[in-house]
């Protein structure tokens, strides 16, 4: 049974599956309405700079006519309204970006993060004036996994005195990030050392779905064998997730970085978004301090204040002039 609540000045639809919407209301719209994929593409651009590629067009209409569906108007009139409510733009572009990530992606980048972490902790115990906490930044963050990871393997070199952000343009899978609670096929890919910050978590004391804004627990998984955890509570003083736009010139925290990590994003840009993006986190960079990005990523980058790590696996870069 569907219930129509008023929210705001927006008409929203709850519904019990929105896949049951979904099965004759998609196709009454896309046969009563021509959906112009190229000028949603240009508002996703203008609006956070993604680049959605034509082979996810289908992505990019599914996207935007759950969202009209979810709050119960056509794709015109959802058109209409997004440049006055803040909410309708945040609940497209929740469904429009491809939130993928995993534990431990790719375990050089953790591990150089690591090592530089233990330097700063290594200094501060023989220099009692370097009493400067170590920040990490992980920008486009997702569901938090690669936060996640960095604040394991820092813990499990009984490492303190560092603090992590993760940042997102998505509040929907900040939300995820924030419970930090995960299925079993994550957990797998864990290594052993930092499986000590995987806790049980029973189906009945799993966070409720609306909690987070969707489904993303499955119920008939929760109610498996499969099973769910979350990370230690004892990881969570030292990381916080925010929501920040890479497009936008403020920064998320005024305090500068100590190791930036910035892996599988840029892609998703134009060239010279991708220029003005890295220039951005050169200035958030302290001094000797490392971006990180993914193998391949922006290798026309030349800066004249940043040097490139001499590394086999990793696409680091180190500030060495402001």
């Amino acid at each position: 049974m569907n219930h129509h609540i008023q929210k705001g000045s927006i008409h929203i639809i709850e519904a019990t599956s929105i896949d049951s919407l979904m099965q004759d209301n998609v196709k009454m719209i896309r046969h009563d309405e021509y959906f112009d994929n190229r000028q949603w593409q240009r508002y996703i651009e203008c609006e956070i700079g993604f680049i959605l590629p034509n082979i996810q067009c289908n992505w990019l209409e599914n996207a935007v006519i759950h969202t009209a569906l979810f709050y119960g108007l056509t794709t015109v009139q959802l058109w209409q309204q997004l440049p006055f409510n803040n909410e309708l733009r945040q609940h497209l572009l929740d469904k429009v970006l491809i939130h993928e990530s995993r534990f431990f992606r790719h375990l050089p980048s953790i591990n150089f993060v690591t090592e530089c972490a233990e330097q700063h902790q290594r200094r501060k115990r023989i220099d009692a004036d370097t009493s400067e906490m170590f920040h990490i930044w992980s920008v486009g963050c997702a569901s938090g996994q690669e936060t996640w990871s960095l604040a394991m393997s820092l813990a499990a070199k009984q490492l303190s005195n560092y603090t992590i952000l993760g940042t997102d343009v998505s509040q929907q899978v900040l939300a995820k990030a924030r419970l930090g609670q995960y299925d079993a096929k994550q957990q797998s890919l864990i290594p052993p050392y930092c499986q000590q910050f995987v806790q049980p978590l029973l189906p009945a004391i799993m966070a409720d779905e609306a909690s987070v804004g969707n489904a993303y627990l499955n119920k008939t998984t929760a109610s498996s064998s499969y099973g769910y955890w979350q990370v230690a509570a004892t990881l969570k003083s030292q990381v916080r997730f925010a929501l920040h736009n890479i497009m936008d010139e403020k920064p998320p925290t005024a305090h500068l970085q100590q190791v930036i990590v910035c892996q599988n994003m840029l892609l998703y840009f134009r060239k010279f978004d991708q220029r003005d993006i890295l220039a951005r986190l050169s200035k958030q960079c302290a001094l000797g301090g490392y971006i990180i990005l993914a193998p391949g990523e922006a290798l026309f980058w030349r800066p004249s204040n940043m040097r490139r790590i001499a590394h086999p696996h990793l696409n680091a870069w180190q500030k060495i002039s402001t």
